[in-house]
C-alpha cells in the first residue's frame, strides 16, 4: 500500500522557472510538508531534468518548455502551449492522487481559468502573487501606446483581475503588492496575506570558501535573473568605470544566473573589453551559491527603478544579506524596506555614484565589517523564512480546514558545524571571527 501524508494533497504550479531551482516555492513545499500535507507541483524542466521526480517526498511533474518567446505572438504561444501542458500534467497528479487545493504562482496570470474548471470537483485556488504583470509590461516596453499596446495592457490588466477574483485567498510577496491585490482586485485586506519571501537563515550562512579570491583582490556579486527589466547590463558598466576609468585592475565581478539576456550580457562584456574582470556562471543551484556569496565581498543590486522594481522585493538583497554581504543598490521602495540601512543606496540609473559607493566598499574594510554584520543580523532577525512559513501555511489551514500540530519549518535545536557538503560554517557568534572573515572572505 502507498503511503500518503494524513493531511489534504495541494498541487502547485509554476511556469517562469524549475523547482527546486524556484527558491521561494521550494521553501513553500518544504513548508507544508512539513506540516503534514500532500504536495505536488507541475513546472518546466530544466536542463537534464527527468519528466517526473519525487524529491523530499514532494512529487514534480516537468514538461518540457516553449521555446524563448519573441514578440507578441510567441509570447501567446509560450503562454497556450505552457497553459496546455499544465492542465495535462494535473490530471496526471489527480490520477495519482485526488487534490484539494491548487496554488498558482505567477506570471503568468492565466491559471485562474485552470483552476476554475477544477473548482467542479470542489477543488480549492490560492494565488501566490509574484510579480505585477501590468507594471511589467511598463517596465520593459514604456507607457502603452498604440491601439496594440493599449489592448496588451487592457489584456493584463484583465489577466491579473481574475486571478485576484478568483483566488480563495491570495498570499503577496510582500505590503506593496498587497495594495495592489485589495485596490485592483477588489479583494478585502484580511483576504491577502503578506509571505515575504525571507531566506531560511539556519541553512543560509557563510561558509569557509574552498575557492577564496585572491588576498589582494575584490571580488563582487550579482545573483539573480538576467533579463531585459533586471539591470545586468547596468553591472557591467559599473564594471567598465571601475576597471578602465578607474584603474581598479584588481576588482573582479561574479554574474550568478540566466535569462533571456545572458548571451546579449556576455557579447557586451567582450564588447567592453572586460572579460578578464567579469565571470558568467550560468544556473547555479544552492551549493554554488553558498560558495560564491561566500568568496564576494560586495553584493550589486543594479535593478533600475521601474514601476515594477520600484514595488518588487529583491531576493538578491536578502542572499546577500544572509551571507553578510555589505551591497550597493540602486534607490528602490522595497529594497529599503528589505535592506533598511544594512545597503549604501544611489540614484538610479547613476552609473558614477554606484561605482563611488562601491569604491567605498572597496577601500573602507570597516565599513564592510560594519554592514555585513547588521545585514545578517537584520535578515536573521527581521526577514527570516521561518515566521513567514507560518504566515504561508496558515493560509492553507484556513482554506481547507486541517489542523496538524507541528511548525511549517521544524527545529531540531541543533547548530551544525558544516554544511551537507562538508563545509564550516563561519561562526558567527564570535564576532571578532565574523569580522575577520568579512574583510578576508576565507579561512583563518
Amino acid at each position: 500500500m502507498k503511503y500518503y501524508p494524513v493531511g489534504p494533497h495541494v498541487l502547485i504550479i509554476v511556469q517562469n522557472l524549475p523547482v527546486p531551482l524556484d527558491r521561494r516555492v521550494w521553501l513553500e513545499c518544504q513548508a507544508l510538508t512539513a506540516r503534514g500535507y500532500s504536495v505536488s507541483v507541475i513546472c518546466p524542466k530544466g536542463p537534464g531534468d527527468p519528466p517526473r521526480q519525487c524529491i523530499d517526498g514532494v512529487d514534480i511533474y516537468k514538461y518540457t518548455p516553449a521555446p524563448e518567446a519573441q514578440g507578441l505572438l510567441g509570447f501567446v504561444w509560450e503562454f497556450a502551449y505552457s497553459w496546455v501542458r499544465t492542465a495535462w500534467l494535473s490530471l496526471a497528479a489527480w490520477r495519482h492522487r485526488r487534490f484539494d487545493i491548487i496554488q498558482a504562482c505567477n506570471p503568468p496570470d492565466t491559471f485562474w481559468l485552470l483552476a476554475l474548471i477544477w473548482r467542479v470537483r470542489k477543488v480549492r485556488f490560492i494565488f501566490d502573487h509574484h510579480d505585477l504583470n501590468p507594471e511589467l509590461f511598463v517596465s520593459r516596453f514604456g507607457a502603452p501606446q498604440g491601439i496594440g499596446q493599449r489592448l496588451q495592457y487592457a489584456g493584463l490588466r484583465w489577466l491579473e483581475r481574475r486571478s485576484f477574483r478568483t483566488a480563495d485567498r491570495i498570499t503577496s510577496t510582500n505590503e506593496s503588492y498587497k495594495a495592489t491585490a485589495v485596490r485592483r482586485g477588489g479583494r478585502r485586506p484580511d483576504e491577502v496575506t503578506v509571505v515575504r519571501s525571507g531566506p531560511d537563515t539556519k541553512q543560509m550562512r557563510p561558509i569557509y570558501p574552498e575557492n577564496p579570491r585572491p588576498t589582494n583582490g575584490i571580488n563582487l556579486a550579482y545573483l539573480g535573473i538576467m533579463g531585459p527589466q533586471d539591470g545586468v547590463d547596468q553591472v557591467l558598466l559599473v564594471m567598465d568605470e571601475l576597471v578602465h576609468n578607474r584603474g581598479r585592475t584588481h576588482v573582479t565581478a561574479t554574474l550568478l544566473g540566466f535569462g533571456d539576456c545572458l548571451e546579449d550580457l556576455k557579447r557586451q562584456s567582450t564588447a567592453l573589453g572586460l572579460d578578464d574582470h567579469v565571470r558568467f556562471t550560468g544556473r547555479v543551484d544552492r551549493v554554488a551559491i553558498a560558495e560564491h556569496l561566500s568568496s564576494a565581498d560586495i553584493g550589486l543590486c543594479p535593478d533600475l527603478k521601474t514601476p515594477l522594481n520600484d514595488l518588487s522585493t529583491m531576493n538578491k538583497t536578502m542572499e546577500y544579506m544572509s551571507y553578510g554581504l555589505p551591497s550597493v543598490s540602486f534607490d528602490l521602495v522595497e529594497t529599503r524596506v528589505s535592506g533598511g540601512d544594512t545597503l549604501l543606496y544611489v540614484p538610479s540609473g547613476d552609473i558614477g555614484a554606484f561605482a563611488d559607493a562601491v569604491e567605498r566598499l572597496i577601500d573602507d574594510p570597516a565599513l564592510r565589517v560594519d554592514l555585513g554584520k547588521k545585514a545578517r543580523e537584520r535578515v536573521s532577525t527581521q526577514l527570516d523564512w521561518r515566521p513567514q512559513a507560518e504566515a504561508y501555511v496558515s493560509v492553507f489551514d484556513e482554506v481547507s480546514g486541517f489542523t496538524q500540530p507541528g511548525r511549517a519549518v521544524p527545529d531540531d535545536g541543533t547548530n551544525p558545524e558544516t554544511d551537507a557538503q562538508g563545509r564550516r560554517y563561519v561562526n558567527l557568534n564570535d564576532s571578532e571571527e565574523f569580522a575577520r572573515y568579512i574583510r578576508e572572505r576565507r579561512a583563518p
